[in-house]
C-alpha cells in the first residue's frame, strides 16, 4: 500500500511538471481554472447545490426533480443519488470483507465550456465494445472502504488498478445488490484531487454517471 502511494504521488508530481512546462501555468492557476470550470458547469446544467446538513435532513437523499447535488466540502465532490438501489449498504459489511462490485459508467471531462471529451464509457448496450463493465474489488477496513480495479476500461486505459476516491463517496449512502432492476445509480462531479490518475496529473474535473451492482461469481454481464 505504501509503494502504491509513492507511485501515485510520483505520477501526480511528474504530471504537474510536464503540465507546467507545456503551458507555463502554476498549479494554483490550474486549480483556479478547475474551480471556474466546475462553477460554469453547475450553472449551465442548472444544478441545485445543497449542503451536507440539508442532505442529512433529507435522510441522505437528493431530489432528482430539483436537480439537487450535495457538496462534500472537504473533498469538493458533488453527488446526486438517482437510485439508492436494493441490497445491503456497504457500510454494513463485516470488517475485512471483500467483494466484487460491477460499475457501468460515463466519464466526461469538464471543460471551460461545459462537458468535453468522453474519456471512457460502457453503458451503451447496443455497442458490442462497450457492454463489458468495470470490476472492482471493494474491501471494508473498519469504518473505511477501499477499492482496486481488477478489469475493465478504467484499468486498461490508465494502466493502474487505482479507483478514483470520488467513486467511493457514494458507498456510504447507497445500497448495492445483485438484482439488475435494483442497481444503485449516482451522478458525480469529481475534482482532480479525487479523480483518476490522468485527471490528477493534468488537473481537470470529470462528470460521471455510474451504476453499481454486486457481482455474482463469474457473472459480469
Amino acid at each position: 500500500m505504501k509503494k502504491l502511494g509513492i507511485l501515485f504521488a510520483s505520477v501526480f508530481l511528474l504530471g504537474l511538471f510536464f503540465q507546467s512546462c507545456n503551458n507555463g501555468k502554476t498549479y494554483a492557476e490550474m486549480k483556479e481554472e478547475e474551480r471556474e470550470a466546475i462553477k460554469r458547469f453547475i450553472e449551465k446544467e442548472n444544478i441545485n447545490v445543497i449542503s451536507f446538513d440539508q442532505f442529512q435532513e433529507q435522510d441522505s437523499t437528493t431530489n432528482v426533480d430539483e436537480n439537487q447535488f450535495v457538496l462534500f466540502a472537504e473533498t469538493g465532490v458533488y453527488m446526486q443519488i438517482v437510485e439508492k438501489g436494493n441490497g445491503q449498504p456497504l457500510t454494513a459489511w463485516k470488517d475485512g470483507e471483500r467483494r466484487e462490485v460491477i460499475a457501468r459508467y460515463v466519464e466526461e471531462q469538464i471543460t471551460e465550456e461545459g462537458v468535453g471529451d468522453s474519456l471512457s464509457w460502457n453503458t451503451d448496450y447496443n455497442n458490442d465494445y462497450m457492454i463489458y463493465p468495470d470490476i472492482m474489488m471493494v474491501t471494508k477496513n473498519g469504518k473505511k472502504l477501499s477499492a482496486t480495479f481488477t478489469r475493465g476500461i478504467m484499468y486498461s486505459s490508465y494502466g493502474t488498478p487505482y479507483v478514483p476516491s470520488g467513486w467511493l463517496v457514494p458507498f456510504n449512502y447507497i445500497k448495492v445488490g445483485r438484482e439488475i432492476p435494483g442497481r444503485s445509480k449516482v451522478r458525480l462531479i469529481v475534482p482532480h484531487s479525487q479523480g483518476q490518475v490522468d485527471a490528477t496529473s493534468r488537473v481537470y474535473p470529470c462528470y460521471y454517471e455510474i451504476t453499481y451492482q454486486l457481482a455474482a461469481e463469474y457473472d459480469f454481464n
